[in-house]
């Protein structure tokens, strides 16, 4: 089960990159992260991410099995970690929602922001919060991936488009560029993925110590 943190400051104005609010700076090539999000933590600890959704939590799944992973009434704790994905369209910052893999959500306000929880089921890959944090909660280990996350969204994932947002997709795994399918990028373990739609950004990094995750 997920211990929701009592982190003070409310809800996040935004995500500070490097002591600045925004998207970060741009850059062509860059394989190494430089910045960490920084900002008012949100429910789990992890920065919140504040702009226009890339879409909306309620094109997910409803129940059914979505490529190999159920959705069950509790979560699911024998392999249980953490990833964080962050998207940029066009340098600017694009949120996920909370709520994804999380059937009828039900928001919880918490002083640092809404942290959704299920009235139905949750998929053991689902969001809890607007901070890009998916959790990994499954009966077994096993190596699952951001085409799963995606496709219990209901959102496409290729090399030319995340989402809705169309254009040439530049991928990093922990600051490094990665070239294979998007879709089998495995989420591990406080790992951090980043998706630049158009524009590239320098990469970014999490600070997972300041979280109970």
């Amino acid at each position: 089960m997920v211990v929701v943190a009592a982190v003070g400051g409310g809800i996040a104005a935004g995500v500070a990159v490097n002591g600045t609010k925004g998207h970060g700076s741009s850059s062509s090539a860059s394989d190494a992260s430089a910045a960490t999000l920084n900002g008012p933590a949100g429910p789990e600890g992890i920065p919140l991410e504040e702009g226009t959704l890339l879409a909306q939590a309620s094109t997910s799944a409803d129940g059914q099995t979505v490529d190999g992973v159920q959705c069950q009434s509790n979560e699911q704790v024998a392999y249980h970690v953490h990833t964080h994905l962050t998207v940029y369209v066009n340098g600017a910052l694009r949120p996920m929602p909370g709520g994804i893999g999380i059937v009828k959500p039900v928001a919880q306000q918490t002083s640092n922001g809404a942290f959704d929880e299920a009235s139905q089921c949750y998929y053991w890959l689902h969001v809890h919060a607007q901070d890009g944090v998916i959790h990994i909660e499954a009966p077994n280990q096993a190596t699952y991936t951001l085409g799963q996350l995606f496709a219990i969204w209901r959102q496409p994932l290729t090399t030319t488009q995340v989402g809705p947002a169309h254009g040439t997709v530049t991928a990093y795994v922990n600051g490094v560029r990665y070239s294979g399918d998007l879709a089998a990028i495995p989420l591990r373990s406080h790992e951090d993925i980043q998706l630049d739609v158009g524009t590239v950004v320098a990469p970014q990094k999490v600070d997972w110590s300041h979280a109970q995750l």
